[in-house]
This record gives structure tokens, C-alpha cells and sequence, in this order.
């Protein structure tokens, strides 16, 4: 999976944490707090571009329209190189489909980072 398909998905997946089995409050913690880490990143990720900011609130109400129009404004703020980014992207992914992060689906490459990982 691409770095920004996986961010974009992370935040479709973090805005439905009320999604998260009742049992299971712990998970459903966690998975707010790491969401809510997630979309500060990319708060700041496109805080440069004009009209970024209602495109990520528009994908909260509504993630299946506006994943396209997300997934632009991340490429063209350069989130695909940002490691933190995919890093809380990835940890957001295994709260919620640990199956499919044990299965590697959200495996991520991030080649030509201007930032070393961390």
C-alpha cells in the first residue's frame, strides 16, 4: 500500500471508532487517541495549503467522497515522505484490522523521505 492510501484510509477508519465492538473500550480508547494524533499530523502536514483544512473535515463527515480529493492535498503536501506520519498511520491500521496489519496489508516503503526515520 502507498504511504498516502494509507493515511487516507487510516483517517476513514479513526473517524469510525464508534465501530470498535463494545467489549472492547480499551481498543476503542486507543484508537481515538491515536486517531486523534494521526489527523494532528496532518493538521500541520497541510497547513500551508488553502482549503486543505475543510477537505480533511469534509473526508471526516463523509470519507468515501472525499478520499480522492484528501489524497491530493496529502501528495501535494508531501506526506507520502513523512515518516511519523505513516508511522501513526500504520499503528492506527493494526488497532483496527489487526487481522490485515498481521497479513501485511498495510505494509508501507517510504523511499526519498526528506527526513530520516525515527
Amino acid at each position: 500500500m502507498d504511504p498516502i492510501t494509507l493515511i487516507v484510509t487510516a483517517l476513514a477508519a479513526g473517524s469510525g471508532a464508534d465501530a470498535v465492538p463494545a467489549p472492547q473500550d480499551d481498543v476503542r480508547s486507543a484508537v481515538t487517541e491515536v486517531y486523534a494524533r494521526l489527523r494532528g499530523l496532518v493538521r500541520t502536514c497541510i497547513a500551508d495549503r488553502p482549503g486543505a483544512e475543510f477537505v480533511l473535515a469534509q473526508h471526516e463527515a463523509d470519507p468515501d467522497t472525499w478520499a480522492v480529493p484528501l489524497a491530493k492535498e496529502l501528495t501535494e503536501a508531501g506526506a507520502a515522505g513523512e515518516t511519523d506520519l505513516v508511522e501513526v498511520a500504520t499503528a492506527l491500521m493494526e488497532l483496527v484490522d489487526e487481522s490485515g496489519a498481521r497479513d501485511g496489508k498495510y505494509d508501507v516503503t517510504i523511499t526519498n523521505s526528506p527526513r530520516p526515520p525515527a
